[in-house]
């Protein structure tokens, strides 16, 4: 889930950006710095959007540069149990499937990918149905669910489960296929009704007629 979160942190302004507008400095430094840390409270910090207070400066014996305590607004992304997420398939191994969204990489084990067993083609990189025949190989677009989570320092060392298996999840051609095959079936539903509707009509006509002869 993404969303602005204040922070508070100390910014070094070094000596040759000390004459340039402090404001615009402290945003500079603190996507330098920040971008990409991951803090347990809020996720993963991805920019600073803007600086909210910025306090005196204070000087480090030996250090040319300048430190403003700070207080700014981010952006930031943390990632919650059961929230759907859209991403592109990144890797493929013989376990699952490596899937891209937005900051981090989730795993989509190759049993969280289909009901159907997935068969691991190694010579051409991408998991087959056996009998749906339903492929997914890198570069796809997909739709998942966040199972596991275990965020740590390092994007790079976190670590996020996902599945497919359930309703409304996979990859967009089988969602788009499985919409339109939806509405296929409501259409030839709503043709039966009306079908059966025009024929009880029908029917109730000619009774009505017999019974004037009568």
């Amino acid at each position: 889930m993404y969303k602005k979160s204040t922070i508070e942190d100390t910014v070094r302004i070094p000596p040759n950006r000390l004459g340039e507008e402090l404001g615009q400095v402290v945003v500079s430094e603190l996507d330098n710095t920040i971008a990409g840390r991951v803090e347990k409270e809020i996720g993963i910090i991805l920019a600073p959007i803007d600086v909210d207070k910025i306090g005196d400066g204070k000087i480090i014996l030996g250090d040319g540069g300048v430190y403003y305590d700070t207080e700014f607004t981010a952006l930031t992304y943390m990632p919650q149990l059961h929230e759907v997420v859209e991403g592109e398939v990144t890797e493929i191994t013989e376990f699952g499937a490596f899937i891209s969204f937005g900051p981090l990489e989730g795993l989509i084990h190759v049993s969280q990918l289909t009901e159907d067993f997935m068969s691991y083609d190694n010579k051409n990189h991408m998991f087959v149905g056996k009998e749906s025949k339903k492929t997914i190989k890198v570069g796809d677009r997909v739709r998942a669910r966040i199972v596991t989570i275990s965020l740590k320092e390092r994007i790079q060392d976190s670590k996020i489960g996902l599945t497919m298996r359930q309703p409304y999840l996979g990859k967009t051609e089988w969602l788009t296929e499985e919409k339109e095959a939806l509405a296929r079936d409501k259409e030839a539903k709503e043709k039966e009704a009306t079908e059966k509707e025009s024929k009880e009509k029908g029917a109730k006509v000619k009774a009505g007629k017999k019974g004037k002869k009568k």
